[in-house]
């Protein structure tokens, strides 16, 4: 995907949850600051030419990345991978590892830490799936993997691999259902999006408890949309 398209994608998740006027959108979401700064530094470091050009680039993407995050609280360094539709609809303090892999359509909100953690070989940071929705204040960390319409809750401590369209919550985390993240993620096209209806078609929609899981109290999430 383009430069152009990726920030395209992001501006468009904004639409989808209500944004109407574009210079509005433009001028006062500081999410979507944070996400062209981070699209314009990830081309950059990596598709620059020539060795002292790339030197200069990648140095640059630093300083930026320094400047969005006084700005506006929200760290996205240059070297991370961040699929398309990365939807920040809040003010700051969202910290990402540079080794953090984040996939399409996903929602941060305020307050979260996706981070390294572990020894020797398990040391690493999180791998996250398509249209997951991580409420403020949650905490990601680790060398795991966050399936695909997962939901995790306000306040909560993952440090453990969590499984497509499980709703997780607590510290630390505990599976509350399957129900996934429908209900939370919205995005241009989804209505037909192949991998979304096939994942939505084993979701939990009853919210009936799963054999073997253990179910503390209810999840309190927290909306991003403005």
């Amino acid at each position: 995907m383009s430069l152009f398209a990726l920030i395209r994608s992001d501006y468009r998740r904004f639409v989808a949850l209500g944004a109407r006027r574009p210079l509005k959108t433009i001028f006062f979401y500081q999410g979507l600051w944070a996400t062209f700064i981070y699209r314009v530094s990830n081309h950059l470091y990596y598709r620059t030419p020539f060795a002292p050009l790339r030197k200069l680039a990648r140095f640059l993407c630093q300083v930026a990345r320094k400047g969005i995050e006084i700005l506006t609280g929200i760290s996205l360094p240059p070297e991370c991978e961040i699929g398309e539709g990365l939807y920040i609809g809040h003010f700051g303090t969202i910290i990402i590892s540079s080794m953090t892999v984040i996939g399409k359509n996903c929602n941060l909100s305020q307050g979260v830490t996706l981070g390294v953690s572990g020894r020797g070989d398990q040391r690493g940071a999180p791998i996250i799936g398509n249209r997951v929705y991580i409420a403020a204040n949650a905490v990601v960390a680790g060398k795991i993997t966050i399936g695909n319409d997962v939901v995790i809750g306000a306040c909560t401590v993952v440090t453990t691999s969590v499984p497509d369209r499980a709703v997780v919550v607590g510290n630390p985390a505990q599976i509350k259902s399957f129900r996934g993240s429908f209900g939370h993620i919205a995005y241009d096209g989804m209505e037909k999006d192949p991998e979304r209806l096939a994942s939505l078609t084993l979701s939990d929609p009853q919210n009936t408890d799963s054999p073997g899981v253990t179910q503390p109290g209810s999840p309190m999430l927290m909306e991003d949309q403005n």
